[in-house]
């Protein structure tokens, strides 16, 4: 059986190596030669919404599914009926518009910040009266790590905000002194089972994700749970889904959405019974899903621009590297590991020497 993936960077190599003990096979549609998961796979070198790549990627596959949010809906759309694609496009749909995201979680009682769409420098200027100070000002598409968004702490940030992200949609978001950052990641597979992993516990770093930690039995697991189950069972969701949120004096906020694999459960690979990218994959075939207790204390940590030397963080107890095989350069995941532990202070002393090896 061959499953297609739309996009050829790290999420993708991960998919296919979990895929291979399953006996499958892939191809990935990705217009970079040097796409990091390309030597694992078919490769069609192609824009994301070519016509002809797309519809050969209908051909050869039973299954189509995707890495990331910025592919073209519309191009995914005409392929509707000639092959299986998950997560569904109407999650895709949601997901890639910061405001309809945020729209959504509003209709299904999901709490977020303030928000309100800015389509004019005027509403810019009278945000302050709903959002309060500060407030960040975002585009609704195309934002990851950080990109495509401005922190409004004065009047004179506006100008500067606007000059370089007007001429695209936008959005402002109220800014909250949050107390921590965490993410619950969840699977409902084509008979409507869903499964749960313990709650993430992030640390981000200029905007990118830096550290994740597994919080099995944490108090926020179970709210975390519900909110994302209603999510799923709205939009009957198929595939791995990540709902990312703030906590603030003990109440959860959602941030946003990622209808696939997610850098937040990383660790899974390691430190649960199936990873998160198994279980994606047993998902969107239809098959039973795995396990996804923590076998133990597990932490992962994101290498961005650079590798530390190899032998060096395999010299640490409980850690596993992985190397994307993507060029060092600033701001690109190149790489990360996970460490695990057998209770919760000895994972973070093995945590913090591996993260004394980072240049």
């Amino acid at each position: 059986m061959k499953i297609g993936i739309i996009g050829g960077g790290q999420l993708a190599r991960m998919l296919i190596l979990a895929g291979y003990p399953l006996g499958l096979d892939f191809t990935v549609l990705d217009p970079a030669p040097d796409a990091c998961a390309a030597p694992l796979c078919d490769h069609l070198c192609a824009p994301y919404d070519d016509p002809a790549a797309l519809a050969r990627l209908a051909e050869e596959c039973e299954v189509i599914t995707y890495e990331f949010e910025n592919v073209s809906l519309e191009a995914l759309e005409k392929l509707a009926g000639k092959c299986a694609i998950y997560p569904p496009l109407k999650a895709l749909a949601e997901s890639r518009d910061r405001l309809r995201e945020k729209t959504l979680f509003q209709s299904l009682e999901i709490p977020t910040t303030r928000f309100l769409a800015i389509d004019r420098f005027e509403e810019l200027e009278t945000a302050p009266r709903i959002l309060g100070w500060p407030f960040l000002l975002k585009t609704r598409r195309f934002g990851y790590d950080g990109k495509g968004q401005h922190l409004i702490r004065h009047r004179q940030d506006m100008e500067t905000a606007w000059q370089a992200l007007q001429g695209q949609p936008l959005i402002g978001e109220s800014f909250i002194p949050f107390q921590r950052e965490v993410s619950i990641i969840g699977v409902r597979n084509r008979q409507g089972d869903i499964a749960f992993y313990p709650l993430s516990e992030n640390v981000h770093k200029q905007g990118i994700l830096h550290i994740s930690r597994s919080r099995a039995g944490d108090s926020q697991t179970e709210t975390a749970r519900a909110l994302a189950r209603r999510l799923m069972e709205h939009l009957d969701y198929v595939g791995v889904l990540a709902l990312e949120m703030f906590e603030l004096n003990g109440r959860l906020l959602a941030n946003e959405m990622a209808p696939r694999v997610h850098n937040s459960g990383h660790w899974t690979i390691e430190g649960a019974e199936t990873s998160q990218f198994e279980n994606h994959l047993r998902a969107i075939l239809g098959l039973p899903l795995g396990e996804t207790k923590a076998l133990q204390h597990t932490a992962m940590v994101n290498f961005i621009g650079v590798l530390p030397e190899p032998a060096d963080v395999l010299e640490q107890p409980g850690a596993h590297l992985h190397i994307y095989g993507k060029a060092e350069r600033p701001g690109r995941k190149v790489g990360h590991a996970t460490v695990r532990a057998p209770d919760s202070k000895t994972l973070e002393i093995r945590l913090h020497q591996l993260l004394a090896l980072l240049p």
